[in-house]
């Protein structure tokens, strides 16, 4: 479908975004000046970076801000970029974390615009729409783009993968880095299997609260617990190996710089650590999923906890360190099962599933790109994602590649730019040839000259947690 039919397609932008330039820039001639032509001297491209960008910005009907650059050698190209998840009231439209490599594109060239979505913390329900409705306001007044690439981080990602899946969107393409793209149900669930199996284990017979949070003031107490709790297991090699089990339930990363996989101890102690700082942190953030969802999507009841580890990686370090201190994994295992009995809350669920779990029903191509060690979005969601795209018989418009580096969201400017570039590609050519293998993505980047890049072969384990709520059980 040509870009022009795309644009009488767009339905699901609303008309309200057609209006929202409430506070923009003033337009400069250059700014809008269609793309220069393929034989632009290397003196005219020089002189047109050397032009500051014009800037634009404006308030959506709903409250939400964006931000637009626009260079003045614009190739016609529009970046729309979806920011994470923010807590707190701090919202700007335009990304911290983003800013240097939107920089890089806009000196390549490239137009970049984000939004602020219309609220903090879990924005599933507007964010997408948001993007969607930034794009409109943006070609309102810089005109229509010849190509929209949608890119997203973190839990921006996921609202990229999710652009993905509207039919008739607008956009082109996608690039999803470091994606929450496992959805917001398995991202409460693999958490809840964490907390739900250190409690039971560790804090036995006590009534530790893990799910419904509200606010951070009633997460507070639970998570002071089970720090003192995870704190006191790292003395005793009983303790060590229940921190193993919640490491594997917690998809805590292994390949850990420093640390041999040989090395079960080694590598447990380090996974300790990693627990002690990753459990508090997401259970701190859960009142903000519970709050844009009304109630807990999550739950334990049902769950065989044994039948979880046997589908894991992390199996034989768990079986392991249980060996080392002379537990009886089966038993810990059974008790952990006997005792889930957390239910869902329906609405919580539905809305979860609407707004925030992909389908996997791809309408343009998306390029998912993720770093070997994340400890706030498994680099195993890959796998499920990569599953569910799969189920829906899309595969041929996904591809993923994968950076050899510890960190959340901890991309280089080179490694951004390369997989935003290899969309391009992929867009510009109608098929992915090679752009997204992992020595073509590595030789681009680097060619780019700036901060390095590291990606690297690789095939993500099994994310275990994934399952659907059997009301009836």
């Amino acid at each position: 479908m040509t870009r022009t039919m795309r644009q009488r397609c767009r339905t699901i932008v609303s008309t309200s975004a057609l209006s929202a330039l409430l506070v923009a820039a003033a337009v400069s001639p250059a700014a809008v000046a269609a793309p220069a032509s393929s034989g632009a001297t290397t003196a005219t491209t020089a002189a047109a970076e050397q032009v500051p960008p014009t800037v634009a910005t404006g308030t959506l009907d709903n409250g939400a801000t964006w931000r637009a650059e626009v260079p003045a050698n614009w190739n016609g190209k529009l970046v729309l970029f979806a920011h994470g998840f923010r807590g707190g009231t701090d919202n700007p439209a335009w990304d911290k974390g983003f800013a240097p490599t939107a920089a890089e594109l806009i000196n390549r060239g490239y137009a970049v615009a984000s939004s602020s979505y219309a609220e903090t913390g879990w924005a599933l329900e507007t964010a997408a729409q948001d993007q969607l409705d930034t794009m409109a306001a943006f070609e309102k007044q810089f005109g229509e783009a010849d190509r929209v690439i949608a890119v997203g981080r973190s839990m921006g990602g996921l609202v990229t993968s999710m652009m993905a899946e509207i039919r008739n969107a607008g956009i082109d393409g996608a690039v999803s880095t470091c994606g929450l793209v496992g959805g917001g149900v398995a991202l409460n669930n693999y958490q809840l299997d964490a907390a739900h199996a250190a409690a039971e284990l560790l804090l036995p017979g006590q009534d530790i609260r893990l799910t419904g949070f509200t606010t951070p003031e009633q997460s507070d107490a639970t998570i002071a617990s089970l720090k003192a709790a995870l704190q006191e297991a790292t003395e005793s090699a009983e303790g060590r190996a229940r921190i193993a089990l919640v490491a594997a339930l917690l998809n805590t990363p292994t390949q850990l710089d420093g640390v041999e996989l040989m090395d079960p101890e080694s590598l447990a102690a380090a996974q300790a650590d990693l627990v002690l700082d990753t459990l508090p942190t997401v259970i701190g953030r859960r009142h903000t999923i519970v709050n844009a969802a009304g109630g807990d999507s999550g739950w334990t009841a049902g769950v065989d906890y044994a039948k979880l580890l046997h589908s894991s990686d992390q199996r034989q370090q768990v079986e392991h360190m249980y060996g080392l201190a002379g537990l009886d994994l089966s038993t810990d295992l059974a008790t952990i099962t006997a005792n889930a009995d957390i239910t869902p809350d329906g609405n919580a669920l539905e809305w979860m599933l609407r707004t925030s779990t992909p389908t996997g029903e791809l309408q343009v191509p998306l390029l998912a790109t993720h770093t070997l060690v994340d400890l706030l979005a498994p680099v195993e969601y890959q796998e499920e994602y990569a599953e569910t795209v799969r189920q829906a018989g899309e595969r041929s418009l996904f591809r993923q590649a994968f950076v050899d580096r510890e960190g959340h969201c901890s991309f280089t400017v080179a490694e951004n730019v390369a997989s935003i570039e290899a969309m391009d590609q992929r867009l510009e050519t109608g098929n992915w040839g090679n752009v997204a293998k992992t020595s073509v993505l590595q030789t681009n980047a680097e060619s780019i000259g700036l901060d390095g890049a590291a990606f690297v072969d690789f095939r993500p384990g099994e994310f275990i947690n994934d399952r659907d709520w059997n009301a009836n059980f």
